[in-house]
């Protein structure tokens, strides 16, 4: 996965220079330089707070934010590996949810199970390091 406000795959890659810049400029330390030397988020790290540093240091402009522009389509998604799941009581995912993207209805006969506002989701990964399964990813839309 890319850094928000990333060009299209194909542009990136061409308007990219590996520097580097992006990933030192990360306040919260989730940009590393992956395949190819390319920079791609590690949310078991912390989570995206859409703070814009990385555009702001991305010189050629593979970073490029636009006004009312949203940083990405990705969304969470939560695995079969998910507690609740497996009948555990856990709603740690959704404590760390500052959009309250993730709630917990409750269920007659077992644990509640998590469910995901996909239309309150940031996709800022918050809810993927304190998962104790790791059964929170972040991707994008199905057809996205």
């Amino acid at each position: 996965m890319r850094p928000p406000w990333a060009l299209a795959e194909g542009e990136f890659i061409d308007r990219c220079t590996r520097c580097n810049d992006c990933i030192s400029a990360c306040p919260t330390h989730i940009l590393l330089a992956g395949d190819g030397g390319y920079p791609t988020i590690d949310f078991r790290a912390g989570e995206c707070t859409f703070c814009g540093d990385c555009v702001t240091a991305c010189q050629p402009k593979a970073l490029l934010r636009i006004a009312d522009q949203p940083a990405w389509s990705c969304k969470a998604v939560i695995g079969e590996d998910c507690l609740p799941r497996q009948g555990v009581e856990c709603r740690v995912c959704g404590d760390f949810c500052d959009a309250r993207a993730i709630r917990f209805p409750l269920r007659q006969g077992g644990c509640a199970l998590p469910e995901i506002d996909h239309e309150a989701c940031t996709g800022c990964g918050a809810c993927i390091a304190p998962c104790p399964t790791l059964a929170v990813t972040i991707k994008q839309p199905s057809g996205g």
